[in-house]
């Protein structure tokens, strides 16, 4: 049987001596194993795949945390497939992407509903038997259009928020609800052309390159840990249009990727920051 082991705790000497006799002593041989030190922050990472019968998590949880530095934050066998609500506004292309993967069961995750603040994305939802919620911004304060959304996110309990081209700014008491569990894809290589329109942005400044950037959600606006980015190429023939619609399928791309690696648990907030075990 498969083990999946995540550790993050203050660095010192013999961790990796530690945690591997400990491993030991429970019979479980170590297939996978990847580090990190951040020596500025004094940080140690690992996440470590084994194979063995273990008797319960719990025994092997607390030997860990007996041995390990005061701080220490250890993850065992972490839910294998995670559950999901996507928001939307009117652009489909991400939102399609997702919906495809769920169908074909390579998302690693399952989306349990859809939120969009326009109704646009209901009847192509619908078609994959996926829950779609309108409700709009319009009309009604900030505060009353994010408590019937989490009123929604609520009933559903997701593990993940992802915004799939969700045009709308969370308030800081709505990113409360769900630290480091929120994941936006940024049609631009941030830091470059943080907020609205960006490949106009791109363009008025002649760029050579464009991209696409998935993170975690903070209070800062687009400022949150990068978990994935990659760009392409463009020249002086593109215009706006061509630069989004070249943009689209990146967003898509990017935002897969960045998801696949959450999901498998491969990434570690420290800071502003993220550890990405490939």
């Amino acid at each position: 049987m498969n083990h999946l082991i995540r550790i993050q705790c203050p660095d010192r000497v013999g961790l990796v001596y530690l945690i591997t006799r400990i491993l030991s002593v429970h019979s479980l041989n170590i297939t996978e194993m990847r580090e990190f030190v951040d020596e500025t922050a004094k940080l140690f990472f690992t996440r470590i795949v084994c194979t063995g019968n273990l008797e319960t998590d719990v025994l092997l949880h607390n030997e860990l945390r007996q041995h390990l530095p005061e701080g220490s934050a250890i993850t065992i066998n972490p839910k294998k497939e995670k559950k999901i609500a996507v928001l939307v506004t009117k652009e489909y292309h991400c939102l399609g992407d997702t919906l495809v993967r769920h169908f074909f069961n390579t998302l690693n995750a399952k989306v349990c509903c859809v939120i969009g603040n326009y109704n646009d994305l209901d009847a192509f939802t619908t078609k994959f038997d996926i829950p779609f919620y309108y409700i709009s911004h319009q009309d009604k304060s900030k505060e009353t259009f994010e408590a019937e959304m989490l009123q929604v996110l609520d009933e559903h309990a997701p593990d993940y928020v992802i915004l799939a081209k969700f045009m709308r700014i969370l308030s800081p008491q709505f990113i409360d609800s769900f630290p480091e569990r929120i994941i936006n894809i940024h049609h631009s290589f941030l830091p470059a052309f943080i907020g609205a329109s960006p490949y106009r942005k791109a363009f008025e400044r002649g760029v050579k390159l464009i991209g696409a950037t998935a993170h975690f959600v903070t209070n800062d606006l687009d400022e949150g840990p990068i978990i994935e980015q990659q760009t392409i190429q463009v020249n002086h023939t593109f215009g706006v249009a061509e630069m989004i619609t070249s943009g689209k399928e990146i967003e898509k791309a990017v935002l897969s990727r960045a998801m696949k690696l959450v999901f498998e648990d491969r990434v570690f907030i420290t800071g502003n920051k993220t550890i990405v075990f490939e």
